[in-house]
């Protein structure tokens, strides 16, 4: 994946940290947005890379769609952020949009698999 350029230096969320519990939050809200073409949300899809929280409780999510052809590719970066700004203690979103790795089926979760039928 390629390096990317953060406001600040991110940190790895710890589950008993308070970083940690912005994580699971955001994490939470994620699984909210849906692509319109698949009743799976984006996180169990697959399609999120990373979810970092910065200093300052900034947000930084790499992510990628099914395909660069996706005809809502312009709508659903920003449906991200827009839903991620929304979790309390956030103060910023930033969404990065990716086709390195290529997504593929096997980066969906097993309960979107079962879901769509892929076992």
């Amino acid at each position: 994946m390629e390096d990317l350029t953060k406001i600040d230096e991110g940190i790895e969320a710890k589950a008993d940290s308070e970083d940690g519990a912005l994580y699971e939050e955001v994490i939470k809200a994620l699984k909210e947005v849906y692509d319109p073409e698949i009743p799976v949300n984006l996180y169990d899809l697959g399609l999120i890379y990373e979810v970092n929280i910065l200093k300052n409780r900034q947000v930084q999510i790499v992510m990628t769609l099914t395909t660069p052809s996706c005809p809502v590719a312009e709508m659903i970066p920003g449906q991200v952020e827009n839903r991620v700004r929304f979790v309390d203690g956030v103060t910023d979103v930033f969404v990065k949009l990716v086709w390195d790795p290529p997504w593929n089926k096997e980066m969906m979760s097993e309960e979107a698999k079962l879901e769509l039928g892929f076992f």
